[in-house]
């Protein structure tokens, strides 16, 4: 018996994959505080966040634009999605649906 595969409408893909590190992390409901002593050495526009994780764990994220780095885990990726299965430890279909579960 073949099971018929589901995806994601394009629409949300897009609206997801088009969210900022920042928006994530709100949509996700963690603390996140910018650290304003950091000072960037490549690009100008990196900014250092400070996140704190359910159960009481915490990183230390590099992120310019969508991009972003675990200094801690030495990880990064690129966009929300990668953020949530970094953070969270979950598959692809997992972080799409958490980062989509919201009401505008």
């Amino acid at each position: 018996m073949s099971r018929a595969r589901r995806s994601f409408s394009p629409e949300l893909l897009e609206s997801v994959r088009a969210l900022s590190v920042n928006e994530a992390l709100d949509r996700l409901a963690l603390y996140w505080k910018r650290d304003p002593d950091f000072v960037p050495v490549k690009d100008k526009a990196t900014v250092r966040l400070n996140v704190s994780l359910p159960g009481g764990g915490s990183v230390e994220l590099l992120v310019t634009g969508q991009k972003w780095y675990d200094t801690r885990a030495g990880q990064g990726g690129g966009g929300a999605i990668d953020l949530v299965m970094h953070l969270l430890r979950v598959d692809f279909v997992t972080a799409v649906k958490t980062l989509g579960d919201f009401s505008r």
